[in-house]
């Protein structure tokens, strides 16, 4: 077992490693910019290094600077957590020719589905269906047009690296393909450093669901269940619940079917390590691959909660050359759990990030609630990264229970100084159509819009 491992990240999930380290009796360090000087995982860790400032591309993203730290502190391994270089294959690289085991897939399955183009057609291989689209990257608009014509709007535009919601637009017609082409390649540039993009046919009103995976050195790769993460705002998750109600209400022969489906794609890449096989469902049964995330994800605490195993002591313990301890049959989901991430953000102003100095915080507890979170009281909340502030996970005998013990624990949750997203998600506890489990990636737009429309006729 790994005696120190550096912790290549910050906020909630640097938290979350150093809790399973401690768990491990595993020395950690961590690594900060300027103005995460008071971070809580830099109080937490056993060790901390200053690598930059805040910017995350002087800091966070220095690949010389966390291996400099982690030279320094003469690490064993080093956790990326979820983000920044979580899904760099040549990070990944580097930790290894420095003798420093990197917790997370190996370089070569990195490799394999980096390029979401080529995840496609790794994915069409395994036969797992994929939705109509470009079998690579579009190199020019002229291209782009041609493929859009055959598969017919709307489409997709989609970055072929990285991920939350960076790089992605709708077209629904020709105008719009060629600016969102243009705007999308732009984006991926400046978030990725990869202005390479992709188009498939975009599915209206799906279900955004995903599996989670885990796979040992020994070429074992089992599934955990699936997550619906369909209540999103601009691509971006904004609740996670597992099971998901579509699976488990409509399409019951699915959650198999898709889980099987999964773990050959991971076997394909020859996947280690915890990952995650993301799919879109439409209304009628129909199921696409989308992508692989490459590391551990946000939303990974209601797996968690419903499986009863430690996703990120697993990881661990696999970088460490553990094997699985459990078979695919040993995977039993119990009870339901759900995950609302409390962002500083206003809902009710297009998401517009809220960062500021945090004057009161008091977050819920009680049975079956649990908080993942960096902040506390008189904490700020810089404007240069991610504006999560925590993520808060129910847990319930069934779907009802955890949706009114979240009701409940989002009461409870008091923050001031700042704009939260807790009001806007305590609505959607009420919504009689989340209730039902019937929405898509379309429901907080609709809410929105019926918000707004309430707003207009109040005024009028």
């Amino acid at each position: 077992m790994f005696e120190k491992i550096l912790v290549a990240n910050r906020g909630e999930i640097a938290v979350r490693i150093i809790r399973a380290c401690k768990e491990l009796n595993i020395r950690t360090v961590a690594v900060y910019s300027e103005v995460d000087a008071n971070s809580m995982h830099v109080q937490m860790a056993d060790e901390a290094i200053c690598i930059g400032k805040a910017p995350a591309s002087e800091s966070y993203l220095r690949i010389d600077r966390i291996i400099s730290a982690a030279e320094i502190a003469d690490v064993d391994a080093i956790h990326p957590g979820y983000g920044f270089l979580s899904e760099n294959a040549h990070f990944a690289e580097v930790c290894e020719s420095c003798n420093i085991r990197f917790i997370g897939p190996s370089p070569r399955a990195m490799s394999a589905l980096e390029d979401k183009a080529v995840s496609r057609a790794l994915a069409k291989k395994a036969g797992v269906p994929t939705p109509p689209g470009s079998e690579g990257v579009v190199e020019n608009e002229k291209d782009a047009l041609v493929i859009a014509k055959r598969i017919g709007y709307p489409v997709m535009i989609k970055a072929v690296a990285g991920g939350g919601g960076r790089g992605m637009r709708v077209a629904h017609n020709d105008i719009s393909l060629v600016k969102g082409y243009h705007t999308a390649r732009t984006e991926a540039e400046k978030a990725f450093g990869n202005s390479g993009v992709y188009i498939e046919k975009f599915i209206e009103n799906p279900h955004h669901i995903e599996f989670q995976i885990l796979g040992d050195n020994k070429g074992h790769i089992i599934h955990l269940g699936e997550r619906d993460c369909s209540v999103q705002r601009r691509n971006q998750k904004l609740i996670e619940e597992s099971p998901s109600p579509l699976l488990e209400n409509k399409f019951r022969k699915l959650r198999d079917k898709i889980g099987k489906a999964a773990v050959r794609i991971a076997e394909a890449a020859r996947y280690t390590n915890a990952g995650t096989v993301e799919f879109i469902v439409d209304n009628d049964g129909n199921y696409y691959f989308l992508e692989v995330n490459k590391r551990i994800q946000v939303e990974h605490p209601v797996t968690e909660e419903v499986t009863g195993i430690d996703l990120v002591r697993y990881q661990i313990l696999i970088a460490a050359g553990e094997p699985l301890q459990h078979s695919q049959s040993d995977i039993q989901m119990k009870g339901h759990a759900i995950e609302c991430r409390i962002n500083a953000e206003d809902p009710f102003d297009d998401f517009r990030p809220s960062p500021g100095r945090l004057e009161m915080y008091y977050q819920p507890g009680g049975r079956g609630v649990r908080v993942d979170t960096h902040a506390y009281a008189g904490y700020t909340i810089p404007p240069t990264y991610d504006s999560m502030i925590g993520k808060l996970i129910t847990f319930g005998k069934d779907r009802r229970e955890a949706i009114d013990r979240m009701s409940c624990a989002l009461g409870e949750y008091m923050i001031s100084g700042i704009k939260t997203t807790i009001s806007f998600q305590q609505a959607i506890m009420q919504d009689p159509n989340f209730r039902r489990g019937v929405y898509s990636t379309a429901f907080v737009e609709q809410l929105l819009g019926g918000a707004r429309r309430e707003l207009i006729e109040e005024k009028t």
